[in-house]
């Protein structure tokens, strides 16, 4: 009889929050984008008497006499103009044009195979791949970049290996580059 009685109030309880509650919508201030939400109703009239109190500017009473209460203009949100960093731009977009380093160009899938096979021996630290999009001709890549700049000190070991290795723009996952 107490687990009936526990059971029911409980169940009667959780009934009564249920009943307050109400979805309501909101606009997101920033990106306009709508966000639904179930609270009660008294809540949501307190958060909207909040919003009005925001919305309007409270002006002391001057030689005239008169209160402004209108809606004041949303202040702009200052974004300041400078270089997004590497970890904003990977937010945004995980895969990006950046730069690997092309180690050289054959013929044939067992040729590249070999030299990746010789590569990941010489270079074990750098991710190494085969671009097969020029059929029959296969590169062979390495690394991945953000810049030119950052691939010149792996380029510089690379070549003393492989000559004809050279940095070429390429879509690296984000994640991955340096």
């Amino acid at each position: 009889m107490k687990k009936f009685i526990k059971i029911f109030s409980l169940l009667s309880l959780m009934g009564f929050y249920t009943v307050e509650a109400q979805q309501v919508v909101k606009k997101d201030t920033l990106s306009g984008t709508e966000l639904t939400i179930t609270m009660d109703s008294r809540v949501s009239d307190a958060l909207a008497a909040i919003e009005d109190r925001c919305a309007k500017t409270a002006v002391v009473k001057g030689p005239s006499g008169i209160d402004d209460d209108a809606p004041a203009k949303p202040t702009k949100i200052f974004v300041p103009s400078r270089e997004l960093t590497n970890a904003e731009i990977c937010r945004k977009n995980p895969r990006i044009l950046g730069f690997k380093i092309q180690i050289t160009t054959v013929k044939s899938n067992d040729e590249a195979n070999e030299i990746k096979a010789y590569f990941r021996k010489r270079f074990p630290n750098l991710k190494v791949e085969t671009d097969a999009s020029l059929r029959p001709n296969y590169k062979i890549l390495a690394g991945s970049y953000f810049s030119k700049q950052s691939a010149a000190s792996d380029l510089a070991k690379i070549k003393e290996y492989f000559k004809s290795a050279t940095p070429i723009q390429y879509r690296v996952f984000c994640a991955e580059a340096k």
